[in-house]
């Protein structure tokens, strides 16, 4: 019996890339999971594919940029299902530039996406896991928090951040809570399709093409944390193409 089966699962971002496989593996392994993503006719697909195969699923749009949303989203997994058991922060976007280029629009969208949607998901989860006296939160970071590079200022700084406020609520959350950081490196995902300057979006996919990772090798990791009994948490992971330096 696998230590997911028959848990709640609600992950943000699930339309695509991480939260897609993060959806699919968990519903193999026996768990409902509650999608939320902005794009509904992917999301709609998803649920789809899920229930044909004998899964469990439902989804709600949602802009992780939006409080009411996450709030929402939270809303319909203890609603239809009765409680939550694990909330995967894994919307994210990356609009990366050179400092110089003064994109202000693009770092407020990584600020409200990437570090402002976690701190919704933590607002709208954690009463509910308090009340239920269980609870999981699992946060998608990156390594780019961990090594800087040129044009990823911004994005890097607002992954420090989760991993600063993950860090901070682990050691909020007392005996009764899990807190779970993820930080891959590259993955095969449409992340880059954020990136609104052509050179530095060629520079990124020519990388991921020579050695990014699939979705599935991150839902892995996510899973193994997941799956762990209830007195384990492992708190952080690392997780990179073998050539990525």
């Amino acid at each position: 019996m696998s230590g997911i089966e028959g848990k709640v699962i609600v992950i943000t971002g699930a339309s695509s890339g991480i939260g897609e496989a993060t959806a699919l593996l968990a519903a193999e392994r026996g768990a409902t999971v509650v999608l939320g993503a902005r794009g509904s006719d992917r999301l709609e697909a998803l649920v789809n594919r899920i229930t044909a195969a004998g899964g469990e699923a439902a989804y709600a749009p949602t802009d992780v940029k939006r409080r009411e949303d996450l709030s929402n989203l939270v809303r319909l997994a203890v609603d239809r299902y009765g409680k939550l058991d694990v909330l995967v922060s894994n919307a994210g976007v990356a609009p990366i530039s050179l400092l110089d280029e003064i994109r202000v629009e693009d770092w407020e969208e990584m600020i409200d996406v990437n570090l402002k949607g976690v701190l919704y998901g933590i607002a709208a989860a954690l009463p509910v896991f308090r009340k239920q006296g269980f609870g999981h939160f699992v946060n998608v970071i990156s390594t780019a928090g961990i090594q800087i590079t040129p044009t990823m200022a911004v994005y890097a700084a607002t992954k420090n951040a989760v991993s600063t406020i993950t860090e901070g609520l682990r050691l909020e959350a007392g005996d009764k809570l899990r807190v779970t950081g993820i930080s891959p490196g590259f993955v095969n995902t449409n992340l880059a399709d954020s990136m609104t300057n052509p050179e530095v979006k060629s520079q990124i996919n020519d990388q991921m093409n020579k050695m990014a990772i699939p979705p599935a090798a991150i839902a892995l990791s996510i899973a193994f944390a997941i799956e762990q009994p209830a007195e384990v948490d492992v708190n952080e992971i690392v997780i990179r193409p073998t050539a990525q330096v």
